[in-house]
């Protein structure tokens, strides 16, 4: 059981690094929209160099979702409630941001209004996933009620320093994403645009990174115990400090992918200082709910284990080739975004 449940937490936290690896482009690049295009041209690049994954990235952030519903129930349903007001907002951003695509290419007025809920739609759930994530990894106020453990907080509670400075730092970390993944796939003005946010992003990722661990120290002390973490840490400035020699070099995909790797550094960061947390209670740690009281029953576990390990090298293979397909710099053609 108690192995099923760590598979659990290994499998949910992967999804989230799939789909921050892979949303994470598409969030940054549409809040990174209005700096690195300038005309219509342009602006079409950027829509068409995300145009065939945006819809299938998100689909990892929806099997994280529907995979904690499975195997931790209870976090999902304390989350979930307790968040509820924060993930409206994410889920109606999400929604505009979607419907804003075709909506942009196709109206006959209304363009812009349209093009500033993709900016927004990219920039609010870029600056509210990690907001939500320093809460859980914090801590938040529970409370047992009817043998139910309960979010005792508001909406409020959940906007406090520490937590929304992971939010901050998670928003660089999407911009940066995003900003190697358009100069991927860019030419021209917006190729060096691109390149020149890389290497500011990378200074502000820096700074920040330097200033949460500072905090994370302060807030979370046990945090520097885990071997595990300090291992995570050095993979996730390895890869920071890769992005900016590869892109000084000119190396476009290494620096993509070595901004991701930076993304797998940090994840392992808060899967190892977290475990076996799922939500942290702030007040009472007997409150906490963890993979081992919150998780649904053995036969459960196991029977989306087996869907999971059929499931997930078929989406990995979909990718991959989808991927490969689009893959190079963007051509515009008639009847793109």
């Amino acid at each position: 059981m108690e192995a099923l449940q760590v598979i659990w937490y290994i499998l949910i936290g992967v999804l989230l690094l799939g789909y921050s690896i892979l949303d994470g482009f598409d969030l940054g690049i549409g809040t990174l929209f209005p700096f690195l295009a300038k005309n219509e041209t342009e602006k079409r690049v950027l829509l068409n160099a995300i145009g065939p994954f945006w819809d299938g990235n998100e689909v990892w952030i929806l099997t994280g979702g529907g995979a904690l519903f499975a195997a931790f129930p209870k976090t999902y349903a304390t989350v979930f409630s307790g968040f509820y007001l924060a993930l409206m907002l994410v889920l109606f951003a999400l929604i505009f941001r979607a419907v804003s695509f075709e909506f942009r290419a196709h109206a006959l007025s209304g363009k812009g209004f349209w093009e500033w809920s993709f900016i927004i739609g990219s920039f609010l759930p870029a600056l509210l996933y990690g907001v939500a994530l320093g809460n859980v990894v914090y801590g938040v106020p529970m409370k047992l009620i009817n043998g139910n453990i309960e979010y005792a907080g508001n909406f409020f509670t959940l906007l406090r320093p520490y937590p929304l400075l992971i939010g901050v730092f998670g928003l660089v970390m999407f911009l940066l994403q995003g900003a190697t993944y358009a100069a991927l796939k860019s030419e021209g003005e917006v190729y060096e645009r691109s390149r020149k946010m890389v290497i500011s992003l990378w200074w502000a990722f820096l700074v920040l990174g330097i200033i949460t661990f500072i905090a994370t120290v302060i807030v979370l002390p046990h945090s520097i115990k885990s071997v595990l973490a300090w291992i995570a840490a050095v993979v996730a400035w390895l890869g920071w400090y890769l992005v900016r020699n590869y892109t000084v070099k000119g190396k476009d995909s290494a620096a993509f992918y070595a901004s991701s790797l930076s993304i797998i550094g940090l994840w392992g960061i808060i899967g190892a200082i977290h475990f076996p947390n799922l939500v942290r209670a702030i007040n009472d740690p007997s409150l906490s709910l963890t993979i081992y009281n919150s998780s649904s029953s053995k036969l459960t576990l196991t029977v989306m284990l087996i869907i999971a390990l059929i499931g997930m090298p078929i989406v990995i293979l979909y990718t991959a080739y989808i991927y490969k397909w689009f893959k190079g710099k963007v051509k515009l053609e008639e009847g793109s975004y």
